[in-house]
């Protein structure tokens, strides 16, 4: 049976840890830079025009600046801007105060498609 040894053995590399050590590294305490998360940036900007548009041309439509004959695509228009604006307004605007650096404002509160 072989024999225990106390020190660093020569076979295997090991050494003895230090007794003095606290247990931390400096790295654990210093924030990961964070990334700009552009995929999903520029989607909430364009998730925000095309509601704004869809929103716009509905709202034509239900107030008659555009003929009647398209009235029939009135509540699609508005339903469907209406689900892109709301997200798309939301995540711009925490890209917007990221961007400027608010306090409880980051990109860490995005979805990120970049991974």
């Amino acid at each position: 049976m072989a024999q225990r040894r106390d020190g660093a053995s020569s076979r295997t590399g090991y050494q003895r840890l230090s007794q003095d050590d606290s247990g931390f590294i400096d790295a654990q305490f210093k924030a990961p830079e964070t990334r700009i998360p552009w995929k999903s940036v520029w989607f909430a900007i364009v998730l925000l025009v095309i509601g704004t548009v869809l929103l716009v041309v509905g709202s034509l439509l239900v107030t008659g600046h555009i003929h009647e004959q398209y009235s029939d695509r009135t509540w699609p228009l508005l339903i469907l801007g209406a689900l892109m604006f709301i997200p798309g307004s939301y995540h711009s605007y925490i890209c917007y105060y990221a961007f400027k650096g608010y306090e409880g404002f980051s990109f860490e509160n995005i979805p990120s498609f970049d991974d």
